[in-house]
């Protein structure tokens, strides 16, 4: 939990890429600065889903002006998230490089699951406390969410991939509005959400509330137009729908409260909320003034209606839902990270958030590494690896998860298939050690470590020594025939493991 003065969200949206300053004041945030930059990152993805160089850039830049702002905020005051433009961007990574140097800090590229939660959190904190049952909708340029909740806790949540800029592109290519354009569209929205009809049934909420995007420049269309204010009715969007076919094109387009940034994709936006009203029986819609940036504010707070951390809560969902002998996997983990801490550098342990960071996802790792034994035995590692690079775990953003996953991937067997991940030393030093402490464990039992030491033998030096006892190898004569063969594996690559007594 954050315990500074002031906080700052960044969300990298498909259409707008939004910063949000503010500081604490009774436990309360309040907001101090909020910047907003239409860079429409989510047009720019290629036939081949990959982001084009002008995208890339435009992107860089605004994280630049971004960064300049954030210049002097510690890590654990910024939490900066993107979304799906980057969910889907093939080549996500080269994008990332860049701006995590530009920003300054990490961006964490979340599920669609995990966006939802953060959206629900985000508007039910703005929004009084109430018991009443809620469905949060958010039309992105990429992406829709819809999410159940009771008070501020939600229930059920949903990513589909369809938004207004998206659908803009495919049913509005040439900015023509012809009723025909709006029915494909409309016919497309629904088919694609329609397994959300029986969840969302209006008997499973008591109010809609819209945020973001989409539902902003609707509202504001709106009510400029002399519609009550916040909240929009099938009315209004009939009207609206109504206004865009009469004037038949983007470039005729002159609606009081339209900005200019919004009427390229407001036949996708409108298409897309029509076929939501119709498809869940929505009448009216409250404007919601909570949203995503809302959402990371709550986290860094550690007000999110949860107790602890939300990883702890996922990683016990897990391991519960695939039946993994949980017992086990602790001990594994017990025995990885004490081996692990062995590693660290004597002289960055001042710097505790990056081990404890480490150490947390090496333990997290132990005690899912088995998760794919319930669909093979033989091949547990490689099925464990899919779930958890395909799972929607609350707390985790898709880098961690993967990360998770080539950790579980490669905790037995040949090295060779995460050549690529060891090149960065602290993914070998917590694969070294998850891998040995599988083999200490083999048996299933606690196992006897007493006397042995690991130790990288020079810092310019990729070789690592496991150091036992005068007796070890004798009175453990599997572990130390396992451990001879580790040595063998480790040859392979670029790094060596030394056995000392063994």
């Amino acid at each position: 939990m954050h315990s500074g003065n002031r906080l700052a969200a960044v969300d990298l949206g498909s259409n707008s890429f939004r910063l949000e300053i503010g500081r604490i004041d009774h436990g309360e945030f309040l907001r101090t600065e909020y910047l907003k930059e239409t860079v429409r990152q989510g047009g720019g993805l290629d036939e081949n889903r990959n982001l084009t160089p002008q995208a890339m850039q435009a992107g860089w830049d605004c994280l630049a002006r971004f960064g300049e702002r954030l210049a002097g905020f510690k890590p654990d005051e910024v939490r900066a998230v993107a979304t799906q433009t980057l969910r889907e961007a093939r080549n996500r990574d080269e994008f990332l490089v860049r701006a995590n140097q530009i920003l300054g800090f990490p961006i964490d590229v979340i599920s669609g699951r995990e966006e939802a939660r953060l959206i629900y959190q985000g508007v039910a904190h703005m929004l009084p406390l109430s018991e009443e049952r809620r469905l949060v909708i958010d039309i992105g340029g990429r992406s829709t969410e819809l999410i159940l909740g009771h008070g501020r806790t939600p229930k059920k949540m949903e990513s589909f991939r369809v938004g207004s800029i998206a659908w803009s592109k495919r049913y509005f290519p040439d900015g023509q509005f012809t009723p025909r354009a709006f029915e494909m569209a409309e016919v497309a929205a629904t088919a694609v959400m329609d397994e959300a009809f029986e969840a969302y049934h209006p008997d499973n909420w008591d109010t809609a509330y819209g945020s973001a995007g989409t539902v902003g420049a609707i509202g504001d269309v709106l009510v400029a137009a002399g519609w009550p204010s916040g909240h929009i009715t099938q009315e209004g969007l009939d009207w609206l729908l109504d206004r865009l076919v009469s004037v038949q094109s983007v470039d005729r387009l002159r609606l009081a409260g339209m900005r200019e940034d919004r009427k390229a994709i407001i036949g996708g936006g409108l298409s897309v909320m029509r076929s939501v009203f119709r498809l869940l029986g929505i009448e009216s819609m409250e404007m919601a003034s909570g949203g995503l940036r809302h959402g990371l504010i709550c986290d860094l707070l550690g007000d999110t209606g949860f107790t602890g951390d939300l990883r702890i809560n996922s990683v016990n969902r897990l391991a519960t839902k695939f039946g993994i002998d949980t017992i086990h996997g602790q001990r594994v983990g017990r025995v990885a990270c004490a081996l692990f801490a062995q590693l660290l550098d004597p002289q960055r342990k001042s710097s505790e958030h990056g081990n404890e960071r480490l150490m947390r996802k090496l333990r997290w790792a132990a005690e899912l590494h088995e998760i794919g034994s319930h669909i093979s035995h033989s091949d547990y590692h490689k099925h464990g690896a899919y779930i958890l690079d395909n799972a929607d775990a609350m707390g985790f953003s898709l880098s961690e998860l993967h990360r998770l996953s080539l950790l579980v991937l490669a905790h037995r067997g040949k090295l060779r298939k995460v050549e690529a991940a060891l090149s960065d030393e602290s993914m070998v030093f917590q694969l070294l050690c998850l891998r040995l402490a599988v083999i200490l464990c083999h048996a299933r039992r606690e196992p006897d470590l007493d006397g042995l030491t690991l130790v990288r033998l020079d810092s310019d030096d990729a070789t690592v020594r496991l150091s036992c006892r005068a007796d070890w190898a004798e009175t453990y004569p599997q572990s130390a025939h396992l451990l001879r063969e580790e040595v063998l594996a480790w040859d392979k690559t670029p790094w060596k493991l030394e056995l000392q007594g063994v």
